[in-house]
């Protein structure tokens, strides 16, 4: 399987792709960028590429996506006036100022944020995602720079995994340059958090696996896959030209469940399951097809489970799947909403907001600085209303990926893959916080935006780009080679 550039010409356009493809690989690398300098870095690359994001091959959907997004922004820029404002329109004054006025006898000036300012130092990892989906968008509408989003999260993950894996048999105390404190028993990458390292790794085995398919299916002769002769036709294809993709697929796995993480692993696995099913839904038999490859799945699934995985089995076995302090941390943060059902508590003042919620249920030890559900925390600091029209943006987010991976016959894979992965994610985050780690929502708000991008048939009568010609003449030569070679075999074996 090689991965097939087209002849790279010089304009204008090429510094956003570019820097989109530099941040992609990148952001996971500095601890999963949840530091300040590194969120500021990152939104800094991302606001010059988006100066230079290329429109040529921007049609109606596409503008339309746009002005969905320029919508969410006036919604975030509108909740940001009311928490940050001294004379708010709409939004009530937290009551905590008007207490510490009496209790210092002194005038304090109120806000609607219990923590004044913070939610301007918060705006940094939500706007780092709005311009990833925004390059997505405008940059993924040229299909080869979509795929080269796709290889660049595959490739860059599998390095990480490798670095996981080798630096937990080699130092398991260390984090990159940095003490490791928690997790010791877990490989986390570069992450400080085993769950978001779980999701992000098998996300990219989700990735790599439609991939490895996308490449199996071309090199087979037949316009649907003959299964009798399936066998065959896989020790056809050049070991050599199928291991590598095969050994990063491995690597991604491993490091999966060396994290321990149960929620991230059950769900990777599941996402893994449905993607290759629904991408071998035409080749499937018509009827019982789907629930044969379902099934299949989850039984290799649970044999991965016991041969990779018996860390991750035994904590189902001890833990269950949800922790209890978790489950009591929910009912805290929806008290929070109750108390402030319509502009929240103030962008990013979770951890101040928690303490005077917190259940007497949860042990003393450590800070809540997460809600653990990202859905929870949001609606707590930024009201329901918001929340709501967030949740919103995301359901139709996931209808148009759906309309891509089922409509699309060629290059099915992005949006299939921005869909199982944005599926994921989502999941994943009302059990933890994976989509607050900016280090694993900046690559991803990416390939969601190109998979949004690449949702939509190209229009009819449009004239086709030589390179997309020449990848047909290409494509066309390798099938009519194999079917060569199929032929060539069927004689063989008749003689």
């Amino acid at each position: 399987m090689r991965l097939r550039l087209p002849h790279i010409h010089w304009s204008w356009s090429l510094p956003a792709a570019f820097i989109l493809y530099f941040v992609v690989a990148f952001a996971p690398f500095p601890f999963g960028s949840t530091n300040d300098l590194s969120i500021a870095f990152w939104c800094l690359c991302l606001g010059i590429a988006v100066m230079f994001a290329p429109t040529r091959n921007l049609r109606k959907p596409h503008l339309w996506l746009l002005a969905g997004i320029a919508i969410i922004v006036a919604g975030y820029a509108f909740v940001l006036h009311e928490q940050l404002s001294d004379h708010p329109w709409l939004a009530p004054f937290q009551p905590i100022w008007k207490q510490a006025s009496d209790l210092l006898q002194m005038p304090i000036a109120p806000s609607a944020s219990v923590v004044k300012n913070e939610a301007f130092f918060a705006l940094g990892a939500p706007l780092a995602n709005i311009l990833a989906i925004i390059l997505g968008i405008t940059v993924g509408a040229d299909r080869e720079r979509a795929r080269r989003i796709l290889w660049v999260i595959a490739i860059s993950g599998a390095a990480y995994a490798l670095y996981g894996v080798a630096s937990f048999l080699i130092e398991p105390t260390m984090i990159l340059w940095r003490d490791k404190t928690a997790y010791l028993g877990s490989v986390t990458g570069t992450f400080i958090n085993r769950n978001t390292a779980a999701a992000y790794f098998g996300s990219c085995a989700v990735i790599w696996i439609l991939l490895i398919l996308e490449d199996v299916r071309r090199r087979l002769p037949e316009r649907h896959i003959e299964w009798r002769r399936l066998s065959l036709d896989l020790r056809a294809i050049p070991p050599s030209e199928i291991l590598p993709q095969l050994s990063c697929l491995l690597i991604c796995l491993m490091a999966m469940f060396m994290t321990t993480s149960r929620a991230g692993v059950g769900l990777s696995l599941l996402a893994m399951i449905v993607a290759t099913t629904v991408f071998l839904r035409r080749d499937l038999p018509p009827r019982t097809g789907i629930f044969i490859s379902l099934g299949s799945g989850i039984a290799v699934a649970l044999g991965l489970l016991q041969l990779l995985g018996g860390q991750v089995s035994s904590r189902f076995d001890s833990q269950g799947l949800v922790d209890e302090g978790r489950v009591e941390a929910w009912k805290s943060t929806l008290r929070i909403i109750a108390d402030n059902p319509w502009f929240g508590t103030g962008m990013g003042t979770f951890q101040w907001a928690f303490p005077p919620y917190r259940s007497s249920k949860i042990s003393i030890r450590g800070v809540w600085d997460a809600a653990h559900s990202t859905p929870l925390e949001l609606a707590s600091e930024v009201g329901i209303p918001m929340a709501l029209f967030i949740a919103a943006a995301w359901v139709v987010m996931l209808g148009l990926l759906a309309r891509g991976m089922f409509g699309r016959r060629r290059d099915v894979i992005i949006p299939l893959a921005a869909a199982a992965t944005a599926t994921l994610s989502l999941l994943h985050s009302c059990l933890d916080f994976t989509l607050q780690v900016p280090g694993y929502s900046i690559p991803f708000f990416a390939l969601f935006g190109a998979g949004l991008s690449q949702s939509f048939r190209t229009r009819e009568g449009r004239p086709q780009p030589e390179a997309e010609v020449v990848e047909d003449r290409r494509d066309g030569r390798d099938r009519q080679a194999n079917r060569g070679s199929h032929r060539s075999r069927e004689l063989h074996k008749t003689v």
